[in-house]
């Protein structure tokens, strides 16, 4: 795959170390990543770059993974983005749920394998190039 046609993955932290982690995880898998440390840059950098996928943190400063994926949904012109809510709040399986809660319909815990996320998002990417919806 050429650099102009890797998948790009939006990856919104406000945790260096974890940022780093995810964007090496990410990028060993193919991906083009682009970081931002809160929700409000999260939003910014959205609006200025395609993305295949975003990955929010629940939790950050000026704005939060919540408002910032129902703002980057909100900018969308997918009518159905990838986004994925990551917390450190909940410490069960990753889950899908059918329709959006709190702006994502994926919620991982943090705790999660970084090469378990990037699998998760290969599979939801592929899932969405192939058009079929929710699990």
């Amino acid at each position: 795959m050429t650099a102009e046609n890797r998948r790009k993955i939006l990856l919104v932290d406000d945790d260096k170390f974890f940022q780093k982690v995810m964007s090496d995880a990410f990028e060993s898998a193919g991906f083009a990543v682009v970081t931002a440390d809160d929700g409000q840059a999260g939003v910014e950098a959205y609006g200025q770059g395609e993305f295949d996928a975003v990955i929010l943190d629940l939790v950050m400063p000026r704005m939060g993974g919540v408002s910032a994926s129902l703002e980057i949904i909100r900018l969308s012109e997918d009518p159905d983005p990838v986004i994925i809510l990551l917390t450190s709040m909940f410490q069960g399986a990753p889950h899908e749920h059918p329709i959006a809660e709190m702006g994502a319909k994926v919620h991982i815990p943090k705790s999660t394998p970084p090469l378990d996320i990037v699998i998760i998002v290969e599979q939801l990417l592929e899932r969405k190039r192939r058009g079929s919806s929710a699990a």
